[in-house]
């Protein structure tokens, strides 16, 4: 049976990402910081529930513990806890965004690398976005040429090259980022519009899946190899 943690999964990709994997036969903990809707959300799903919050140490090292305890290693590893920024571009707005979107991803991932080492097929998949790519931003023929948030930009940037340089320094643990595509969730409820999470959670079930010779070290969206 295969272990998996998905971060931020009491609604949204994070959900329907759980759902999907759930089908696959995988065992699947359904990790939120906010314990009632987590613990709704997985028993909806018929998913294990842990309470985490990617942005408190103690909260990551006590959710991994209890993975290790019931099954000695973690197979799977989704990244997907997630905020953007809400009013004025400042310090303290920043920190929140980076410690939710950056931060949490190293706390959750070096907390799980233990548990990850024991698996047979390793796999860490970030959710990340093409608003922090550099190619899509720059590009006129793209939406994220007139997108704001700066912020929630700049730490997806951070998030695709913190995926990349764990790719690179854990060769045998695959990390690939995922551009999702433009989803109806709460944080996107102000622009409108956007898919079903079910629909965009389908790219990040292919990269939790990937057999063990699978790609490492790549950001990717629906259609392949996303340029950043």
């Amino acid at each position: 049976m295969t272990v998996t943690l998905i971060t931020g999964a009491n609604k949204g990709i994070g959900f329907a990402t759980a759902g999907q994997l759930l089908d696959l036969g995988h065992t699947v903990y359904v990790g939120a910081r906010d314990k009632r809707k987590g613990e709704e959300a997985a028993a909806t799903l018929g998913a294990r529930f842990l309470h985490l919050d990617v942005t408190d140490d103690a909260s990551v090292t006590e959710a991994l513990s209890t993975i290790d305890a019931a099954h000695g290693r973690l197979d799977v590893l989704v990244n997907n806890a997630g905020v953007a920024e809400e009013g004025p571009v400042d310090g303290p707005t920043a920190l929140r965004v980076f410690d939710t979107n950056v931060v949490g991803i190293i706390r959750v991932t070096e907390a799980a690398l233990p548990l990850l080492r024991r698996s047979a097929n390793p796999t860490v998949v970030t959710v990340s976005s093409s608003a922090g790519s550099f190619w899509a931003t720059n590009n006129p023929d793209r939406p994220e040429f007139d997108l704001g948030f700066p912020l929630y930009s700049a730490s997806k940037a951070a998030a695709t090259m913190i995926t990349l340089k764990y790719a690179r320094s854990q060769p045998g643990i695959k990390f690939n980022a995922v551009e999702p595509g433009f989803t109806a969730t709460d944080m996107t409820a102000a622009l409108g519009g956007g898919r079903s999470p079910a629909e965009s959670a389908r790219i990040v079930v292919r990269l939790a899946t990937l057999p063990t010779d699978g790609p490492t070290g790549t950001l990717q969206d629906e259609f392949g190899h996303l340029n950043w």
